[in-house]
């Protein structure tokens, strides 16, 4: 089998297996996703939404974070660790979103990789969750498993995104790399991936 047909047997083995494909924080709007996607570095999905909802009560808004100290944001996100960074990250990110973006969560990734403390798997993820475009979220999970398909060997998260890119059907990349994180904790583990029990086992490169 050629990349393009393994990356297209990936997407239809998956979309079968997890056909509700959603991302695992909690958000209602774009400024949500994108402050707890910052808070997701280095800490589970799940212990951010625990912290998201009062920590978005006290500051809705891009100006509210603007108007924070780095000291106040820190309290509410302590439990998420490196929480002195990302405090400092989310209150110069809401100042940027104030006064470059007319308070508005950018919607192309070249502006929001402007912003402080947010890199390419952060802006994919807000292009294809909050504006539906195309996007390739190059998580751990992404490069462990499309690496194990044999799609490619490389380290660089920017050049397996653009590679994915290229063998992906646009408008399936987004959910895509949603059912990559669901599978990589499910079944194809970092140490010990269930390989007897993958969907995937027919065409995987590790499994042949």
């Amino acid at each position: 089998m050629t990349k393009k047909q393994i990356a297209l047997s990936a997407v239809e083995t998956l979309k079968k297996e997890y056909p509700d494909a959603i991302c695992s924080l909690e958000y209602t709007e774009p400024l949500q996703l994108l402050i707890a996607t910052r808070l997701a570095a280095q800490c589970t999905d799940a212990r951010v939404n625990m912290v998201t909802p009062a920590l978005f009560e006290r500051f809705p808004t891009a100006a509210d974070f603007a108007a924070a100290t780095e000291e106040e944001v820190a309290e509410y996100i302590k439990s998420c660790g490196l929480y002195k960074t990302k405090s400092r990250d989310l209150v110069a990110l809401g100042k940027m979103i104030v006064e470059e973006f007319d308070g508005k969560v950018p919607d192309n990734i070249d502006d929001l990789v402007k912003l402080p403390g947010i890199g390419r798997k952060t802006a994919n993820l807000v292009m294809g969750d909050v504006y539906g475009k195309p996007a390739v979220v190059v998580d751990t999970h992404c490069i462990r498993l499309t690496k194990r398909l044999g799609l490619h060997e490389l380290k660089d998260q920017k050049k397996i995104e653009f590679l994915l890119r290229d063998l992906l059907p646009p408008e399936e990349s987004n959910d895509f790399c949603h059912r990559l994180v669901l599978h990589g904790r499910a079944v194809c583990d970092a140490r010990k991936p269930k390989c007897g029990e993958c969907c995937m086992s027919d065409f995987c490169k590790k499994n042949i």
